[in-house]
């Protein structure tokens, strides 16, 4: 067994397939689905499954940057939503060892896509460095974390403080596939939420559910709606060139994965960082903290090893110059008792909004501005010119 299990199995515990008991496989169609952001995990969970009679949605990680990936995870849901083969409210997203960064960050660029998510060791801690984890996207996608690091406990604390939707697992026992699959059964995504929160830096990912946001003004300010990202460590950097490492590969040292394009600097893809400062490095995990606690520029000696030789670097630790992020931010209720819906928004200028039939008849109302009463289902489009905001049909698409 020389997949991640094996390793989460040697180091924190067990994942046991036993107890799981037999579900009877459904008979009908659209089916859950596990939507795996990393395709090397797919035969363990089509194993998992079986019985379950879910289907394993595991699309070929796109070429490109992380955004590309989502992007290829979303149009696969879609296809297969639009086949029938997979349920559209009963969609999970799951990945383990070094993908499970990828889990949170998947959530965060689309949240209305996913049911719940799952991720299976690894650590969120690459995606919260990537600045765009906003806890606002988990608010109606719950994500559990199973993970046997001790660190892993605070780094969980932080992200429930910051408000994300999470629930941090021990690993260090027997944990049984069922439990967890259990676990993804009771989540099930509302076609229309009656209370939705979304957070965007991009026009790429601006859908909210009912609501998709479509232009942008960052003078548009709402100090009533402040930003809801998850602040990356302060961390500190080696300076030789950008290169990545898988944060959970147990070492020695830190492996060099990947290298930038055009890449000239000393590394070679495959070396590894053996030492800092004269002091060995344990591995992936070891090396992250050490940085972290790094709160200023200076110069350092690096040992690399390459093959069965060590190299010496003379190099710098460097703080990285973070550019402000600025963000678009929509929260939006239905209220029953008041037959109205509400929306509140932060550097939004247009906005579509979709209304379903059993909130009707309800009256639509933009940061605190009633626009017109909703006797009609369909979209609207809002949009805001000269400070007014306004509601008029959407125009087809």
């Amino acid at each position: 067994m020389k997949s991640w299990l094996r390793k989460f199995v040697l180091a924190s515990g067990t994942i046991s397939l036993l107890g799981t008991g037999r579900v009877a496989a459904q008979a009908e169609r659209p089916k859950p689905a596990v939507v795996l952001v990393d395709s090397a995990d797919v035969a363990r969970w089509r194993e998992w499954t079986r019985e379950n009679g879910w289907r394993v949605i595991a699309p070929e990680a796109a070429a490109g940057n992380i955004d590309a990936r989502v992007q290829g995870l979303q149009a696969a849901v879609r296809a297969a939503v639009q086949d029938g083969s997979a349920d559209a409210l009963r969609v999970y997203v799951a990945g383990s060892g070094g993908a499970a960064a990828a889990v949170f960050y998947a959530i965060s660029r689309v949240p209305d896509l996913w049911a719940a998510g799952l991720a299976l060791g690894g650590s969120p801690q690459p995606a919260i460095d990537s600045d765009r984890l906003f806890a606002a996207n988990f608010t109606n996608v719950p994500v559990l974390w199973v993970s046997a690091a001790p660190p892993d406990e605070a780094i969980a604390g932080k992200l429930k403080g910051a408000g994300m939707n999470l629930e941090w697992k021990d690993a260090s026992g027997n944990i049984e596939v069922r439990i967890l699959l259990d676990w993804l059964a009771r989540h099930t995504r509302e076609e229309y939420p009656t209370a939705i929160d979304c957070e965007t830096n991009s026009p790429t990912f601006a859908q909210c559910y009912w609501i998709r946001m479509s232009k942008f003004d960052a003078a548009e300010r709402n100090d009533v709606l402040a930003s809801s990202r998850v602040p990356p460590n302060p961390g500190a950097v080696l300076d030789l060139g950008g290169f990545s490492y898988p944060p959970d590969e147990p070492g020695p040292g830190v492996l060099v994965a990947s290298l930038p394009d055009k890449y000239s600097g000393p590394l070679k893809q495959g070396d590894r960082i053996v030492a800092l400062d004269g002091k060995e490095i344990a591995g992936a995990r070891q090396f992250t903290e050490l940085m972290a606690q790094i709160k200023e520029e200076r110069a350092a000696v690096v040992m690399v090893q390459r093959g069965k030789s060590r190299t010496r670097l003379e190099t710098r630790v460097i703080l990285p110059r973070r550019a402000p992020v600025v963000t678009a931010r929509v929260q939006a209720q239905y209220v029953p008792a008041d037959q109205e819906i509400q929306i509140i928004s932060r550097a939004v200028t247009e906005m579509r909004v979709t209304i379903p039939r059993q909130w009707l008849p309800a009256v639509l109302n933009w940061n605190g501005v009633p626009l017109e009463k909703l006797e009609a289902t369909g979209c609207r489009l809002l949009t805001i010119e000269k400070a007014i905001e306004h509601a008029a049909a959407c125009p087809e698409q």
